[in-house]
């Protein structure tokens, strides 16, 4: 059974500033963030959240190449390591939620055609064919190489460049689908580099959840 990242409609959408009419949200389109470009990664269409790389997190609204504000951030993770050599056992997380304003439209179909799925019965598995999606360097293909903690290396043909963070990594299904598997974070040596989608998903879960049972109030003072 497919599913989406539901874990998010616990998630407050108040506040996002209106966009202009006809905008369209989409995974795998360019947006903006202060002065970072990145690549939004998933789009759940029945929560209106969308995902992208903690690490590209800014001020202000988050916008499309236009300029037009299609949402605004309201929680992320991002422990990615700074110009630090990672031994395959740290754990990476790297995911931000996007609250998406009320009037943008919204879809889960990829530039090329594909509705981008997920599955948590699909996993990254080493030697598995996987593409990945780029504002910068568009769509490109390989294999798995290595599988970690929270997250996963790539070879054989897929290529990243600055600006394809938070890029979705997917199998492609024989019934024409696209089931993410993780989204682009960074390099590991030569390697690009993907966090977990499914570690990812859990996260959220865990922090939304958390989130929602600290803004419970409590009992009346005696």
């Amino acid at each position: 059974m497919v599913a989406t990242a539901s874990a998010v409609s616990l998630v407050s959408l108040a506040g996002p500033a209106a966009a202009d009419p006809g905008v369209l949200v989409y995974p795998g389109m360019e947006i903006r963030q202060g002065n970072n470009l990145c690549t939004l990664g998933f789009v759940d269409v029945a929560t209106r959240s969308a995902y992208t790389a903690g690490h590209c997190r800014g001020d202000g609204a988050v916008t499309d190449r236009g300029g037009n504000v299609i949402g605004h951030q309201t929680t992320f993770r991002d422990d990615t390591p700074n110009g630090a050599v990672v031994a395959t056992d740290h754990m990476i997380s790297d995911w931000e939620i996007i609250a998406l304003a009320p009037d943008v439209a919204v879809n889960d179909i990829l530039p090329g055609g594909r509705t981008l799925a997920f599955d948590p019965a699909v996993t990254p598995q080493r030697d598995q064919p996987v593409c990945h999606f780029g504002v910068v360097t568009g769509e490109s293909c390989g294999t798995v190489d290595s599988v970690n903690n929270g997250w996963f290396t790539m070879a054989n043909g897929v290529v990243s460049k600055k600006g394809d963070s938070g890029g979705p990594v997917y199998v492609l299904a024989d019934d024409g689908r696209a089931v993410i598997v993780g989204m682009f974070n960074s390099t590991w040596g030569d390697h690009p580099a993907a966090v977990s989608w499914t570690v990812t998903d859990q996260q959220i879960r865990q922090d939304v959840i958390t989130s929602a049972a600290d803004t419970v109030p409590g009992p009346p003072a005696a």
